[in-house]
């Protein structure tokens, strides 16, 4: 029997990140599933509701509270993996804002939105990874991801005449310790981001399960092919 394996989900109490974790639930494979929060009291209520909609999970659900503003939150969250877990064998980079769709200059600067953006969907991102890192390099099979976006394309990045562009920095850092690294294209899902889920409805968005279970694929190797690249749930996505 496979052990156990040990998954972090960042922003998991909603939107993809809870269709993820519900998609380990669901599956015939045992993890112990770290589901990241910025609220803690919403991480822990997230996993309530999984636990009622599935008894019977061979899954262990722990609700852990992570900011990717604050590097203490991000530091008390490592120290907890490694004291709990010993180490990682999958960092699931979800957790992600967008602040633009209702920017209205009465009430944000266009710099303190900016900021603010970078500051979650980069900045923050890259510190989790970093602090985390140690950890991932102590598993068997470890994985790394980025939930990325379907328009995260720029023509001629392929061009491997030039060296910066052979392959993603992390991937790059990371390849010779075994670490399996993506950035997943989920799609156009029918979340909270932005702050209208309707009106992504509305415009065409799926449902985030489907995003889920992509997700859950990739842990489980069925992308392994596919390492280092951008990949959409059919393709390998231009980058």
């Amino acid at each position: 029997m496979d052990p156990r394996k040990t998954v972090f989900v960042t922003g998991a109490n909603a939107g993809l990140g809870y269709e993820i974790v519900r998609a380990l639930c669901a599956s015939d494979r045992a993890y112990d599933v770290i589901v990241g929060g910025r609220s803690l009291t919403k991480a822990e209520h997230a996993i309530e509701a999984l636990i009622n909609e599935f008894p019977a999970t061979r899954s262990h659900l722990r609700a852990v509270q992570i900011d990717l503003e604050d590097d203490s939150s991000i530091d008390s969250a490592y120290q907890l993996v490694l004291n709990v877990y010993g180490k990682l064998d999958a960092l699931v980079n979800n957790g992600g804002a967008q602040f633009d769709t209702d920017y209205e200059p009465s009430v944000v600067t266009t710099r303190k939105m900016w900021n603010k953006t970078y500051d979650i969907n980069v900045t923050g991102t890259h510190i989790m990874t970093t602090a985390f890192a140690p950890l991932l390099v102590k598993s068997s099979d470890p994985r790394l991801m980025f939930i990325t976006s379907g328009i995260s394309s720029l023509a001629g990045s392929e061009d491997f005449n030039m060296p910066w562009n052979k392959i993603p920095e992390w991937y790059r850092c990371l390849k010779e310790d075994g670490v399996k690294v993506w950035c997943i294209s989920p799609g156009y899902l029918a979340t909270g981001l932005g702050g209208n889920k309707e009106r992504n409805v509305q415009r065409g968005a799926i449902d985030p399960a489907i995003g889920g279970r992509f997700v859950k694929d990739v842990l489980e190797g069925k992308r392994d092919g596919d390492v280092g690249k951008v990949i959409q749930r059919e393709i390998v996505q231009p980058w």
